[in-house]
C-alpha cells in the first residue's frame, strides 16, 4: 500500500491504466476493466458516449465514475485544436473534470504523434488549468520538455499503437525514466504480459493497454494475466537485478567445500 502511482494530486494501488475501445461489447469492457484490476480508465471522447448522445448506451453507466478515475483522452485528433476542444467537451460532460490523456496523431497509417501540435496543446490546456498526461515518442530530449511545461506525467510510446510489437527501444525508455521528475507510463505497443512486466522493470511507474486485452483470444483472461505482469515487473523493480556477467558464476560458493 506504501508503493502507490502518484499522479498529480491523486494517488492509486493499481500501476495498470486500461482503455475501452475494441471490446465486443459494454459488458465485455466491464468485465475486463474489472479483471484487470486498474483504478484508471481512459475513454476516447470523440469515439465513446459518455452522456454527449443522450439516445444512446453511456459508457458510464458500466464504468461509474465512483468507482474508477475516468481519463478522457484526445484519441482520433490530428490537430492541436480539436484536442483542445475535445478536452474541454469532456470537462463539461464530467462537471469540470481537469485530468485528461493528450494525444495528437500526426497520420493515420502510423498513429505517431504529430509533436509539434502536441507542444501546441498541451501549453494551451495546461494554461487552461487542465492537468495533463501527455502521449509522446520515445524521445528523451521531448519527453523532458513537456515534463517541464507542466505535464503531470508523460507517456512514451513502446512500439505503435495496437501493434503489440512491444518495447523496441528500452534504452530509451530506461533513459526517459532515469531523467524523469514526474510518472513515466509505457502507452502504445504492448501486445503480452511479458512487454508489461518488461516496462515495469525499466522502471516505468505505470502502463496504460488497450488493444493487448481487447483483441485477445480470452480478454478476460487477458487483463488478469496483465494485472500480474505489471505488479511482478514492479517488484522485480524494487527489488533490483542481479548484475549481467560476461561469464558463469557458481549458484554454490566453492569457499568452505567439504572435499
Amino acid at each position: 500500500m506504501t508503493d502507490q502511482l502518484i499522479i498529480g494530486q491523486r494517488s492509486f494501488t493499481s500501476r495498470l491504466l486500461i482503455g475501452t475501445g475494441k471490446y465486443r461489447d459494454m459488458e465485455q469492457t466491464r468485465a475486463a476493466i474489472e479483471a484487470s484490476g486498474a483504478e484508471i480508465v481512459t475513454v476516447a471522447i470523440r469515439r465513446t458516449n459518455i452522456g454527449q448522445n443522450k439516445d444512446e448506451p453511456s459508457l458510464l453507466d458500466v464504468i461509474s465514475p465512483d468507482k474508477y478515475t475516468i481519463l478522457p483522452n484526445t484519441a482520433g485528433c490530428y490537430d492541436a485544436e480539436t484536442a483542445i476542444r475535445t478536452c474541454q467537451l469532456a470537462r463539461e460532460l464530467l462537471d469540470g473534470h481537469r485530468l485528461v490523456k493528450l494525444e495528437v496523431l500526426g497520420d493515420e497509417k502510423t498513429l505517431y504523434p504529430d509533436i509539434s501540435e502536441t507542444l501546441i496543446a498541451a501549453e494551451r490546456l495546461i494554461a487552461d488549468d487542465f492537468e495533463v498526461m501527455v502521449y509522446t515518442t520515445d524521445d528523451p530530449v521531448m519527453a523532458k520538455r513537456l515534463e517541464q511545461m507542466g505535464c503531470i506525467a508523460v507517456m512514451p510510446l513502446a512500439a505503435p499503437i495496437g501493434s503489440g510489437l512491444g518495447i523496441r527501444n528500452p534504452y530509451n525508455i530506461r533513459t526517459i525514466v532515469e531523467n524523469a521528475a514526474v510518472p513515466i507510463l509505457v502507452d502504445a505497443g504492448v501486445g503480452t504480459a511479458s512487454d508489461a512486466a518488461i516496462a515495469m522493470e525499466l522502471g516505468c511507474d505505470g502502463v496504460l493497454m488497450n488493444t493487448a486485452i481487447a483483441e485477445a483470444k480470452d480478454p478476460i483472461l487477458m487483463a488478469s494475466a496483465m494485472q500480474k505482469a505489471v505488479e511482478a515487473g514492479r517488484e522485480a523493480y524494487l527489488a533490483g537485478r542481479m548484475p549481467r556477467r560476461a561469464y558463469a558464476s557458481a549458484s554454490s560458493p566453492l569457499d568452505g567445500r567439504f572435499f
